[in-house]
């Protein structure tokens, strides 16, 4: 009888290990799914901030040039993106702390969560 209730501890003890190495293997391959998923969503980001930063630059000269036509004149042309820029500088620094940070913080905070249940749903389907 002792011999049967010390090889049921042995099992237990082996069962436990088995069940904590389990657990940490999930628990490292979530990790690995996560990473993973913020390493592609920074990737992909940076790809489309890029594009956008070339059409702004590439408008932004395309505009100054047509203004540098109409007014027959490349320094008036340019000095007038320059204002629009200086103005618009200007509007974004008087109102970026009641509109624009609340936006940009309101918008990650919504992504993160937003990533974050569609890990839970992906789990769920496992």
């Amino acid at each position: 009888m002792e011999e049967k209730k010390e090889k049921n501890i042995e099992d237990l003890f082996s069962e436990a290990k088995k069940y904590v190495d389990t657990r940490l293997e999930y628990a490292r391959l979530v990790l690995i799914k996560r990473s993973a998923k913020v390493f592609a969503d920074l990737v992909t980001n940076a790809i489309v901030g890029i594009c956008f930063m070339l059409a702004f630059i590439l408008g932004t000269i395309t505009l100054a040039l047509f203004l540098s036509t109409v007014f027959a004149s490349f320094t008036a042309g340019f000095g007038c993106v320059a204002l629009l820029y200086l103005f618009l500088a200007v509007i974004v620094y008087m109102t970026k702390e009641k509109y624009i940070e609340k936006a940009i913080v309101n918008f990650t905070i919504s992504k993160y969560f937003k990533k974050l249940q569609e890990d839970e749903e992906d789990e769920q389907k496992l």
